[in-house]
């Protein structure tokens, strides 16, 4: 019976110049999808597994992937394909001409019955595979979220994390390094479905000081009108505690002063930088003294801030 081409570079939606790397971040954004885990009444969603799986075990492997490929690139998508008789005492490079009657070529073993749900196409072009425990069934990674505070995205923690895994509800440890970032992923090997990988994808809370932009962390501080005008030393808050910063005179409110290399850590070494946003407060309520006192400057001050504005 004819066995039809299967298209594995479209089935993951890959170039046929796809790297390792772009193979495997399709192959995983499918089998979230189409998972039967999470398709459990989808006939659809676990063909469409099926065929991922198929695409993935062929492509991810070097060797399948350079079979497959020099023998698919023969062939138009949808055409047929006839093994020839006694095939399975072939080595692929005698099937196609490639070093034919070579000392030491092996040979292929032929299908076994019931090949795990691979496609008669995958079974006549490497014949049947064990170990993966059958499509639907098999090994899977899967993915998890993980809240943290700023602190330990910098310094690193060790979390416990309670994650239903298919039908069951598993306590996984997941070490978080020093350095980390929002949406970044740690990966804990055999976490996921049936012995795959999970990936735990990290999820950065709220700070009430900080803020973080790439490997830098700014807070904002606010300072009176008159510490802007003489100049001042405040105190103010990093992720290793308080700090002193000198403010120089005549600052302006939104200016922005750097400690550098008191921001994040970066993973491989060394840190970011650590930025403080100063704000003018001016006060709400004015004792008798001080409303005085403002005026007095109101009075003797020739400075004007809206000097060479036209209107």
């Amino acid at each position: 019976m004819p066995v039809k081409f299967q298209d594995y570079y479209e089935i993951l939606g890959v170039q046929r110049t796809a790297t390792e790397t772009d193979i495997k971040k399709a192959y995983r954004k499918l089998a979230r999808k189409y998972h039967p885990d999470f398709n459990p009444n989808s006939k659809t969603a676990e063909d469409k597994f099926k065929q991922v799986q198929e695409a993935y075990e062929v492509l991810s492997d070097a060797d399948k992937r350079k079979k497959y490929d020099q023998l698919g690139a023969a062939w138009k998508n949808g055409a047929e394909f006839t093994p020839p008789p006694n095939w399975e005492g072939f080595d692929f490079d005698q099937m196609f001409g490639r070093g034919a009657g070579r000392p030491g070529g092996r040979a292929r073993q032929a299908p076994p019955q019931g090949g795990g749900g691979f496609s008669d196409f995958f079974e006549t072009l490497f014949g049947g595979v064990g170990g993966m425990g059958g499509f639907g069934r098999g090994a899977a990674e899967a993915e998890a979220e993980l809240a943290l505070p700023l602190e330990e995205m910098h310094r690193g923690a060790t979390r416990r994390l309670n994650v239903r895994i298919g039908d069951s509800q598993n306590s996984i440890e997941v070490r978080i390094p020093p350095g980390a970032r929002d949406e970044s992923r740690i990966r804990v090997p055999g976490g996921g479905l049936n012995g795959g990988d999970l990936y735990v994808r990290l999820k950065l809370e709220h700070h009430p000081h900080f803020t973080v932009k790439g490997d830098d962390t700014e807070t904002e501080v606010a300072i009176t009108p008159w510490e802007a005008a003489l100049g001042t030393s405040v105190e103010v808050p990093t992720l290793d505690g308080r700090a002193e910063i000198r403010i120089p005179a005549g600052i302006t409110s939104g200016q922005k002063l750097r400690l550098k290399g008191q921001g994040m850590n970066i993973r491989g070494g060394g840190r970011g930088d650590h930025f403080v946003k100063l704000k003018i407060a001016v006060p709400k309520h004015l004792t008798a003294e001080e409303k005085k006192l403002f005026q007095e400057l109101a009075r003797v001050s020739t400075f004007n801030p809206r000097n060479g504005l036209e209107f």
